[in-house]
């Protein structure tokens, strides 16, 4: 095989790869931003991944049907948000640890949706999911075409919520309050800014967008739900936000650096390449951990009080 097409088949599988990854982790910025540091993410992208699929898997026939798979995707986003609302109750209301609210809401939305699903459905079975649409003109460019413009309507929504989350975070006065309850909340709280309805918000915001990464799992790339689908892609999602040192564009940068070192591994085996299977499946975490590694001085760009619960009463 020609080097070139090497190159253009890991980019096609890399692009739909990193779609998932990359609307958690964009949400999941929001919340790290507004000081909320949320291990969950992987529990809310399995309950998106599962209302994503029953919707459309319950409407059979009558007026709802061509509507299926957008309903899928409002219920995921809906279920998430609500997850995110939950957590917000008990880390910023009841100011548990974020850690271990994290981890039990982790393994609440993994055994909540495995649960419904063998309760409601049974057994594995598909959905006919949101097809891919090529853009007209765009599509037929070479190389590009098919890397970039033939892929499914959500997976261009990903990419623009990269300056949408830009926008919000750096030229709005929402986006100015999130930053400031993540980095100084007490002074924020000073300056009339209510601290906890903020972190309420974006926790809220990233919830729907870990919602909706699942309800792409299951809509988009499986077509299917199943109790390993998500796989830990929301703790790769959390890494990705400290990896992309909180700035969206660098977020979408470690999104498509997972995903292209997941489809060269996937490309690997195809080739015929004589590589052991389970080192190639553990290159995309493996990079993952040296990148993170490597970027010791990252953490000084991120928000100060991330992690810190706060407590208007206590003044030190």
């Amino acid at each position: 095989m020609h080097p070139v097409e090497m190159i253009y088949n890991v980019l096609c599988l890399a692009v739909p790869f990193s779609v998932a990854i990359l609307l958690a982790a964009l949400g999941e910025n929001f919340n790290q931003r507004a000081g909320i540091f949320n291990l969950g993410c992987d529990g809310i992208m399995c309950v998106g991944a599962f209302l994503g699929f029953m919707v459309p898997y319950s409407i059979k026939a009558g007026a709802l049907l061509p509507y299926g798979n957008v309903l899928g995707v409002l219920a995921a986003m809906t279920g998430g948000a609500l997850l995110g609302l939950l957590f917000a109750l008990v880390t910023v209301t009841f100011r548990a640890s974020q850690g271990i609210a994290g981890i039990g809401l982790q393994m609440l939305g993994w055994g909540l949706s495995g649960t419904l699903f063998r309760h409601f459905v049974g057994g594995v079975t598909g959905v006919e999911g949101i097809h891919v649409y090529a853009i007209p003109g765009l599509s037929r460019l070479p190389f590009l075409g098919g890397v970039l413009f033939s892929h499914t309507p959500l997976a261009y929504l990903a990419f623009l919520m990269v300056p949408i989350s830009w926008f919000l975070l750096y030229k709005t006065p929402w986006g100015l309050k999130v930053r400031a309850v993540g980095t100084h909340p007490r002074a924020a709280d000073t300056m009339g800014i209510n601290v906890d309805l903020t972190r309420y918000q974006a926790l809220m915001l990233g919830g729907a967008m870990a919602g909706m990464a699942g309800s792409y799992l299951a809509l988009c790339q499986a077509k299917m739900f199943s109790d390993d689908l998500v796989a830990g892609r929301g703790f790769i999602a959390v890494a990705l936000v400290y990896f992309g040192r909180w700035s969206p564009l660098g977020i979408m940068g470690g999104a498509l650096l997972f995903s292209i070192a997941q489809s060269f591994q996937l490309s690997m085996q195809v080739w015929g390449i004589k590589f052991p299977y389970e080192f190639a499946v553990m290159l995309p975490y493996v990079l993952v951990i040296v990148v993170l590694a490597l970027a010791r001085k990252a953490r000084q760009l991120g928000p100060t009080d991330l992690g810190k619960p706060y407590n208007r009463e206590m003044r030190f």
